[in-house]
């Protein structure tokens, strides 16, 4: 993978995921936004709504990729035909990367339709790697993995979860999609400490930011993405920048959606993060 080509596109700002209840206001109001996210498999189909949805985007705005059921984890070989079918959407948007999820969810074709958190160890992360590789070379654009939030953990595991992601992407040679919600979620499960994550990444190979918000039930937190973000988590994500520059950054939220311009609202709070520390000390930070 080419980090060059990620860095080139270190500028592009604050994106906003493309969801269905935002689709009239957007083609008719024509929002400034400096990006749009979309999940891949929505759009890999021969024709429809959303490829006519999809093209009016493009006209004016840029579209970045994002997938759910690459499973590069998987014991299983990749799917040449999901690959295909993105590789032709990907020459559609011309996004400038793709990403997908650092996890499994199928075996023998059957399909979990979850992200699965992986057993920490070596052999599974040069596994992953390897197929991280494949998937690069044939997709032909930047690949980013993204950490997911878990629940429960592998007694098999050798290592923590950030050393397990570093070692996948320095072996497969990818960009990291950091969500730095899901650090703040498996951290607050798994009683760990989020900035030991954040600290022990390749920070260079960190490509586009995830922000969203989540659910604090009585002995769990759900990555649910139905809400605001919550301070802990513009907190944790004030230090990522502060590790990482002012990559690309992007709401999420997927449930109990609200307007655009709520959502527009919520995901420009980022903004001011991205700013230099003299510039920021001169302003107040959401909160």
């Amino acid at each position: 993978m080419s980090l060059k080509a990620l860095q080139e596109h270190a500028s592009l700002g604050i994106g906003i995921g493309l969801r269905v209840p935002h689709y009239r206001h957007i083609l008719e109001k024509k929002p400034i936004c400096d990006w749009f996210e979309i999940i891949s498999e929505n759009f890999m189909v021969d024709g429809g709504r959303p490829l006519e949805v999809l093209e009016s985007i493009l006209e004016q705005y840029q579209v970045v990729q994002h997938g759910v059921s690459m499973y590069l984890g998987n014991a299983d070989p990749l799917d040449l035909d999901h690959l295909r079918k993105l590789k032709a959407l990907a020459k559609r948007t011309r996004t400038p990367w793709l990403s997908d999820h650092l996890c499994w969810g199928s075996v023998n074709g059957r399909f979990s339709h979850d992200l699965l958190p992986m057993p920490y160890t070596m052999s599974v992360a040069k596994h992953t790697a390897s197929k991280i590789r494949q998937a690069q070379d044939f997709l032909e654009v930047p690949l980013l993995v993204e950490n997911v939030s878990s629940y429960a953990e592998f007694s098999q595991n050798e290592m923590t979860e950030w050393d397990f992601l570093a070692e996948v992407v320095e072996r497969a040679d990818c960009g990291i999609l950091l969500d730095v919600n899901n650090i703040y979620v498996s951290s607050q499960n798994h009683g760990f400490d989020s900035l030991d994550y954040l600290k022990s990444l390749p920070h260079h190979r960190v490509g586009q930011i995830h922000v969203a918000g989540h659910t604090r039930l009585d002995h769990v937190i759900l990555d649910t993405h139905d809400q605001p973000v919550s301070d802990p988590v513009w907190s944790l994500y004030e230090k990522a920048v502060n590790l990482c520059g002012p990559v690309p950054t992007l709401l999420e939220w997927d449930d109990r959606i609200p307007s655009f311009d709520e959502v527009q609202a919520e995901a420009l709070k980022a903004r001011p993060y991205q700013l230099s520390e003299a510039d920021r000390s001169s302003i107040k930070l959401p909160s």
